[in-house]
């Protein structure tokens, strides 16, 4: 394939086409925003006590027979467990008075037999009513969130496979049908079990919709609005669907009422096929150069330019000789390569636990639910802006440890405000979620610096399976809350600061070319950086030769 860029130069760098195709394309980001969060409010847990059965009980023994428990400084009534219901009851029948004729602390506790009583006050049903998903069956919440992001892993590896093949405008529609039937399916789940398998096909065909319309974009996009669309375009709009989603869940407190209507929402996304068109330098790799032609002659037109008589020359269809092809095994051969990934992944680990912790632990925040997830969507707005605007003009070890310190630093601090102060709690949060949102966006960029272009796919694959891995844990991090709530924020700020210290290890990329091949990439600092030099210098090299003789074409990764 010859120079694309260069044979369209005649569109221009905006135009009708340009921002057509920008604005459809990023409302497909909008779905990905409100469907991939919903768990917060379909797994929430409404306050609970345990069932007491219709039974002849006194109205002062069916109050007392839930026990209190102290939680930090304060009283309040299990809900987990209840007074022996027999001995209650022949309590009951001699006429005791709680409290006054018999001491509570002498009667045998017992869990909630007969089932549990949920407070209708927030939510009207959400799975953990209905399958009462608490106590002993608590965990299987945080699972349910993690087969989500099982399925964006299981998607991450065949979505960009599918759309090599198929095209990527038919993935994108594909997926978003696939999205919309899971998750309607989803509603009518009838078992804990089979929401968890449905939740794995919700989190595959999203997270497919999003790498597939990522790449559209930035094949179909001239260079000027590309750099547009990957940096705020893309995540602007997911924080739309992010922002939308309380206020859609705040008007329906049902859960399976809710993804019925999230399900929905994806019929407006129909008329987009024949808005959208398929990418033209895709085509031009199958082969179909007639094709490509006719859309580009299109943009040409809403473009008001005049599109030349010959657009691709018949070089752009010659084969070109495959290079090498390379593996993770390749990121082993390196001690370099080696350090440098493991930070990586590290990096990229920890970033999305704290990330999508946060973003799941709205719900058990003191407040209105909708509000903090309202808030914790809007944090990214900022975030997304001042992290573009930043990424030009500053180092990025600086700026990505600076933003790793402040969302875990916040975190460490919140342990020590006291209860009645929760929206100090809770600024002290949304500050933490700005934090990582801007960590997020940098880590991103940083890696596909660091990494030769020769290796820059395998690279950010690997850093993707270990965000990942990183968001399957997030819902076990929350979910330590449940027996200490201060245990989530110090595992998540502690790993946070940590992660800020090895990423100094790392090389500055800063104004620095791309790297093409191994031999170009930086020395990391540190150990890692010492051994790779003494080897280098041992096999005989010259410590006053440079190791390339020739520089290749200037890279430059622009924002």
């Amino acid at each position: 394939m010859g120079d694309y860029d260069e044979e369209t130069a005649f569109l221009g760098q905006i135009g009708p086409f340009f921002w057509l195709t920008f604005f459809l394309l990023n409302t497909v980001f909008v779905s990905t925003g409100f469907n991939g969060l919903y768990i917060i409010f379909a797994g929430a847990a409404p306050k609970h006590s345990c069932l007491v059965p219709d039974v002849n009980l006194t109205e002062e023994w069916r109050n007392a027979i839930i026990p209190f428990t102290t939680v930090g400084d304060e009283a309040v009534q299990s809900q987990c467990s209840r007074y022996n219901l027999a001995a209650v009851k022949n309590l009951s029948d001699q006429g005791y008075i709680p409290g006054r004729d018999f001491n509570l602390t002498n009667l045998p506790l017992e869990g909630c037999l007969d089932g549990w009583n949920y407070s209708k006050e927030v939510y009207q049903s959400t799975i953990v009513t209905e399958w009462n998903l608490v106590c002993d069956n608590q965990w299987k919440v945080p699972f349910a969130s993690s087969t989500l992001f099982v399925g964006y892993l299981f998607g991450s590896l065949i979505s960009g496979q599918l759309s090599d093949r198929f095209g990527r405008k038919k993935v994108v529609f594909i997926s978003l049908g696939a999205q919309s039937l899971s998750v309607l399916l989803q509603s009518f789940s009838q078992s804990w079990r089979i929401f968890c398998v449905m939740f794995l096909f919700v989190g595959a065909s999203q997270i497919s919709i999003y790498i597939s319309a990522f790449v559209l974009g930035t094949e179909l996009l001239s260079k000027t609005m590309r750099v547009l669309f990957t940096t705020l375009g893309a995540f602007l709009f997911y924080c739309i669907g992010y922002m939308t989603l309380p206020w859609i869940a705040f008007g329906i407190r049902d859960w399976r009422t809710l993804l019925a209507v999230l399900s929905a929402t994806s019929v407006v996304y129909i008329p987009l096929w024949w808005f959208i068109p398929e990418s033209p330098r895709w085509l031009i790799t199958q082969g179909r150069v007639m094709e490509a032609e006719v859309i580009v002659r299109d943009a040409a037109r809403k473009n008001k330019v005049q599109a030349p008589s010959v657009i691709f020359r018949e070089s752009e269809v010659e084969e070109i000789p495959p290079g090498k092809k390379y593996t993770m095994l390749d990121v082993l051969k390196s001690s370099k390569l080696r350090c440098i990934t493991l930070m990586c992944l590290l990096l990229w680990m920890a970033i999305n636990i704290g990330y999508f912790g946060l973003s799941l632990n709205t719900s058990n925040l003191s407040g209105n639910p909708f509000l903090n997830c309202f808030l914790s969507a809007i944090t990214e707005v900022p975030a997304y802006i001042v992290s573009s605007c930043l990424l030009r003009k500053c180092p990025r070890r600086v700026i990505l440890s600076t933003f790793l310190v402040i969302g875990g630093g916040v975190l460490l601090l919140i342990q020590f405000i006291p209860d009645t102060l929760h929206y100090v709690a809770l600024a002290l949060e949304m500050t933490g979620k700005f934090g990582f949102t801007m960590a997020f966006t940098i880590v991103y960029i940083y890696t596909a610096e660091i990494y030769p272009t020769v290796l820059r796919n395998v690279g950010m694959g690997m850093c993707s399976s270990a965000a990942r891995i990183g968001s399957i844990t997030a819902p076990y991090v929350i979910y330590l809350g449940t027996y200490n709530k201060v245990l989530p924020y110090i595992l998540m700020g502690s790993l946070t600061i940590a992660s800020s210290v090895v990423n100094f290890f790392l090389p500055e990329t800063f104004n620095k070319d791309l790297p093409e091949t191994v031999e170009q990439m930086q020395e990391c600092h540190g150990f890692c950086g010492r051994s790779e030099k003494k080897k280098y210098f041992q096999n005989g090299a010259s410590r006053n030769r440079p190791i390339l003789q020739e520089k290749p074409e200037v890279q430059t990764l622009s924002l």
